[in-house]
């Protein structure tokens, strides 16, 4: 038995053809979707990229005890218990995030594995004059990164690609394997070659636009539509790369033994619900209902779907299980080979968020959006042996204030640091809690206000809370029970409804707006200035003497409104009496 999994990274299920009608030229997918189960209802976990991974390691949630990091010494990896039981599994990627403080466990679980530099401002080409430039170091290096793949072959997601197929050329007449071939596209930036682009002419005159900040939409419709484009050229070209997987598997007839998954960690917004990016809103569908496509030679089932409600933690057992090796107790995964003959129901709800963000569940119908119950989003904790942020260690303040924790029913009898957590800019108490139906509003645009519906998913998220071991600090931060049910005394819909709706606003055309030049101003610039100090402490009083002083003093208005820290009807408040200072009565 051999299997290979293709994963991506931020692959928009709404924008392949297995899925929707769409602009993007993807073929390969339609012929895999031709070839494979296409799940209709799979969902991510943890988010985003490393927890992602991690779950894929072990079959569980890890963002209700823990923020990005390494797998941890009591984690159960399915590569290396593969690579334990006799399997020979092998890694070829250019995720740069394995190469970093967070993510430096992982590769080395596998038996054998190869990286390629060069995404996404990877510190990868030293050019030390250009390195030391204007604007954002991540950006002038990506830059210089650039200059060395100006062709297709040299770009790291071919490079990546041949070398999984290298890997088949060496090992197609051999048994006991699995190979995982992870790209980072189509990832932001978006970058591709031209070759690719011409597949979507269009006219555009604006700046360089393939790369949009993690915050709300604020470019004209030109240039929103310029990067739908730029990501639609990506998702071309990793079509291409699926190609070509695909057709070393039709011509060594690897489909009579060879399982077959592709995947994604999450989505990526392009101006749905007047956002880009992830992380700092809400896990919309975009973002979490995920492309999944699965081809198991013992179950066959090609060109079908399957509406089971499927998710992240599903294949780890589902390739152990593959091989004949047991899940470990505590994985909470499910063989997804269960649903290929009999589409059945294997889970009454799926949890996904981010540390310190909304605790989400769905039942496939309906989405709950869980916020915290206070301002504070407050208690919040790291449980770890591995104190490690994305791209740094915990800082010395950071481990000041530490207590070992008793061991969690998954730490293998381990007792892990418990490490105070700040509540951080994601705040999920800023955007309240909402509640979708997805059957009469697939596209979440108006939330719902249904007490009978909320209790029923307060009551489903914390019997799922409890399953996944979550500490007591989550209950409190959501204002749930630790013990007993739920009534209506725990619902927040309604308390929030105000909240939620002025961040659900989008951002307006910035030429509408008054007063635009001091709204660009650094906001310290403006607190400087007794008048508009005045104004600023009545709209916004957080900006003297609570979170927001914390923040770096070169942010605007504008880059608060734009992150979901002020509402947008307080920026045009603040917009029009900025405007008053300066307007003479006469022209008012």
């Amino acid at each position: 038995m051999r299997a290979i999994v293709l994963m991506f990274d931020s692959l928009n299920r709404h924008m392949i053809p297995a899925y929707a009608e769409t602009i993007v030229d993807a073929p390969n997918f339609a012929r895999l979707a031709a070839r494979a189960v296409t799940f209709d209802n799979f969902y991510a976990g943890s988010m985003p990229c490393m927890p992602a991974r991690r779950e894929l390691h072990t079959g569980r949630y890890n963002f209700l005890h823990r923020s990005w990091g390494p797998l941890e010494p009591f984690d159960d990896s399915m590569p290396e218990m593969l690579k334990q039981a006799g399997v020979h599994t092998h890694l070829a990627s250019d995720h740069p995030h394995y190469w970093e403080d967070g993510g430096a466990t992982y590769h080395t679980r596998y038996t054998t594995w190869e990286f390629f530099r060069g995404q996404e401002g990877d510190p990868w080409k030293g050019v030390v004059d250009r390195l030391r430039g204007d604007g954002l170091a991540m950006k002038r290096q990506d830059e210089i990164n650039r200059d060395y793949m100006r062709t297709e072959a040299e770009h790291s997601q071919t490079r990546t690609v041949d070398a999984g197929i290298e890997f088949l050329e060496a090992n197609v007449a051999s048994d006991q394997w699995m190979l995982q071939i992870e790209l980072f596209d189509p990832h932001e930036p978006f970058f591709v070659h031209e070759a690719y682009k011409e597949l979507y002419p269009h006219d555009y005159e604006g700046p360089e636009f393939d790369w949009p900040g993690y915050e709300k939409v604020a470019e004209p419709e030109e240039q929103i539509q310029h990067a739908r484009y730029e990501y639609a050229a990506l998702v071309s070209m990793c079509d291409r790369s699926l190609g070509r997987v695909l057709d070393f598997m039709d011509e060594h007839a690897m489909w009579e033994d060879t399982m077959l998954i592709v995947n994604t960690d999450h989505g990526f917004l392009l101006g749905e619900h007047g956002w880009w990016a992830k992380s700092v809103q809400p896990w919309f569908n975009e973002l979490v209902h995920l492309p999944m496509f699965l081809w198991d030679p013992r179950g066959r089932g090609a060109d079908t779907r399957r509406g089971a409600l499927a998710q992240t933690i599903d294949i780890a057992p589902t390739l152990l299980r593959f091989f004949d090796i047991e899940p470990t107790p505590d994985m909470q995964g499910r063989d997804l080979s269960e649903v290929l003959e009999d589409d059945r129901r294997i889970r009454d709800g799926a949890l996904f968020g981010i540390h310190g963000g909304h605790v989400n569940v769905t039942d496939g119908r309906y989405v709950y959006m869980r916020g915290a119950y206070d301002i504070s989003n407050a208690p919040l904790e790291e449980y770890t042996l591995m104190p490690t942020h994305m791209r740094a260690r915990f800082s010395p303040a950071e481990l000041t204030a530490w207590t070992p924790a008793e061991p969690l029913p998954f730490t293998k009898g381990i007792r892990t640091m418990l490490i105070p957590a700040a509540a951080g800019w994601m705040n999920p108490w800023q955007h309240g809690t909402l509640l979708f139906d997805l059957e009469t509003d697939p596209h979440q645009k108006n939330p719902i206000d249904d007490p009978q519906i909320e209790l029923r998913m307060v009551r489903l998220l914390t019997r799922l809370l409890r399953q996944s071991d979550a500490p007591a600090s989550q209950f409190e931060r959501l204002g749930l029970p630790l013990d007993g049910e739920p009534d209506e005394s725990h619902l927040l819909v309604r308390a929030q409804a105000g909240r939620a709706e002025a961040l659900l606003e989008p951002m307006p055309d910035l030429d509408d707006l008054p007063a635009r030049e001091q709204l660009e101003q650094p906001l310290l610039t403006l607190l400087s200035d007794p008048s508009t100090r005045t104004i600023l402490e009545r709209e916004i009083p957080a900006a003297t003497h609570t979170e927001l002083v914390a923040l770096p003093t070169q942010l605007s208005l504008i880059t608060l409104a734009r992150a979901a820290l002020i509402p947008v009807h307080t920026l045009r408040a603040i917009a029009r009496q900025l405007d008053a200072l300066t307007t003479p009565l006469s022209m008012r």
